[in-house]
C-alpha cells in the first residue's frame, strides 16, 4: 500500500491543483459552489446507473430507506427552482456494479448549472475550464493509452447522426425510433457491423452497441470533441430541439474517453415523470428492481427557469490530464479489490 500511494502521489498532487483551477474558474464567472446532501429518497431514474441503497432507523421509530445519490442533478434543479442562477458542486457520487480501467463505485463528479442560457454556453464553459485545470496540472496535452488531445485547440463538433455516419457507416436517422420496423431494420445493420444483437435488444440498446464499439473510441483525436444531437429517446432529461427527433444533449470525448454529458434541461414535470416511468419499467425488465421517482424533484420542475447543465467526471480528467492508464491511479484511496 504505501508504495502504491507513493507511484501515484505525483498524480493526486496534479488533480488537488486541477480542482484548485476548477473552483477558481466558477469564482471568477460569478458561480456560487453548493454542497448538496448525499442521501436522497431516489438516487436518480436512469434504466442503466445501479444504485447503493442504505436505511435511516431513527431511536424508536420506524425506517426510512434511502440511496447514495448517483448524481447530485436532482439536488441542483431544486436549487435553481429556489432562485439559484449560477452553481456548481463537487461531489462523491455512488453507482454499482461499476468497477474497471474507467468506472469506480465511488467517484468525483463535478456539475454546474446556468439560469437562463442556452446549452451551447455549456460548451465553451468546458473549453476552458479543461484547459485551466491541464494547466494547473502542469501538462500540455490530454493523453491515454497512447493517445493524446490538445485541450488548446479548438474543439471538434460533430452530430450523432455523423458521427454514425462517418465511423460505423449508418445513415442513423431514417431508423430513429418510429416503430417495430426501425428496431429491426436498425438491428440488419448492427449485425452487419459484426456486433452481437439479441432478440431482446431495444432500439437504445442497439444504439449504445454501435456508439461504444465504433464511435466513441474515434471521438477526441489530436483534439477534443463534442458529441451533439442526441436522438430524443437517448436524453431521458433534455429538452427537445426544434426538431422533435433530436434533443439538446451533447458529450465531451478526449482520447475516446467520455468526459462530460451536458443538456439544456427539460423543465415539464408531466413529461419527466413519464419518461421516467418509461426508464423504470425498462429497469425492472433487465434488472428486476426500480427506484422511486421524487416527487419533489418534479415539483421544483415545474417552477424552475430554464437553464442548462453539466456533468463531468473529474476523475477522468485528472486521468487524462496525468496519463493515466486507469481511474483508480488518480483516487487517493481507491478500493483494493480491481478486477
Amino acid at each position: 500500500m504505501p508504495d502504491a500511494h507513493r507511484r501515484r502521489r505525483p498524480k493526486l498532487v496534479a488533480r488537488a491543483a486541477m480542482i484548485e483551477a476548477a473552483r477558481a474558474f466558477f469564482r471568477t464567472g460569478d458561480f456560487i459552489e453548493a454542497d448538496t446532501a448525499i442521501l436522497q429518497i431516489s438516487p436518480g431514474n436512469e434504466t442503466h446507473i445501479g444504485a447503493f441503497a442504505t436505511r435511516f432507523q431513527p431511536q424508536g421509530g420506524e425506517g426510512q430507506p434511502y440511496y447514495l445519490h448517483t448524481s447530485p442533478e436532482f439536488a441542483a434543479k431544486k436549487l435553481l427552482a429556489a432562485g439559484e442562477e449560477r452553481l456548481f458542486i463537487f461531489q462523491h457520487v455512488f453507482r454499482n456494479g461499476e468497477l474497471d480501467r474507467l468506472h469506480h463505485p465511488e467517484f468525483l463528479m463535478l456539475e454546474w448549472y446556468r439560469a437562463g442560457a442556452p446549452y451551447d454556453q455549456l460548451m465553451e464553459d468546458c473549453t476552458a475550464l479543461m484547459r485551466s485545470c491541464v494547466t494547473a496540472a502542469g501538462a500540455s496535452e490530454l493523453r491515454h493509452r497512447g493517445r493524446n488531445a490538445d485541450p488548446f485547440a479548438e474543439p471538434e463538433r460533430i452530430s450523432v447522426c455523423a458521427a454514425f455516419h462517418a465511423y460505423a457507416g449508418i445513415d442513423l436517422e431514417p431508423l430513429l425510433p418510429g416503430g417495430p420496423e426501425t428496431r429491426d431494420l436498425f438491428a440488419e445493420k448492427v449485425r452487419a457491423l459484426g456486433l452481437r444483437v439479441s432478440d431482446d435488444d431495444n432500439w437504445s440498446d442497439l444504439f449504445s452497441k454501435v456508439l461504444s464499439d465504433r464511435v466513441e473510441p474515434r471521438l477526441g483525436e489530436g483534439r477534443a470533441t463534442f458529441l451533439t444531437d442526441y436522438p430524443a429517446c437517448e436524453a431521458a432529461l433534455a429538452r427537445l430541439k426544434p426538431d422533435p427527433r433530436f434533443a439538446e444533449r451533447f458529450e465531451l470525448y478526449a482520447c475516446g474517453v467520455e468526459l462530460a454529458n451536458g443538456f439544456g434541461e427539460l423543465t415539464d414535470p408531466e413529461e419527466q415523470r413519464r419518461r421516467f416511468e418509461a426508464a423504470m419499467a425498462e429497469r425492472l425488465r433487465i434488472y428486476g428492481e426500480t427506484y422511486p421517482i421524487d416527487p419533489d424533484f418534479l415539483a421544483a420542475l415545474a417552477i424552475m427557469p430554464q437553464a442548462c447543465g453539466i456533468a463531468l467526471g473529474f476523475d477522468r480528467l485528472a486521468m487524462l490530464a496525468t496519463d493515466a492508464r486507469e481511474i483508480a491511479e488518480v483516487l487517493w484511496t481507491p478500493l483494493a479489490a480491481m478486477p
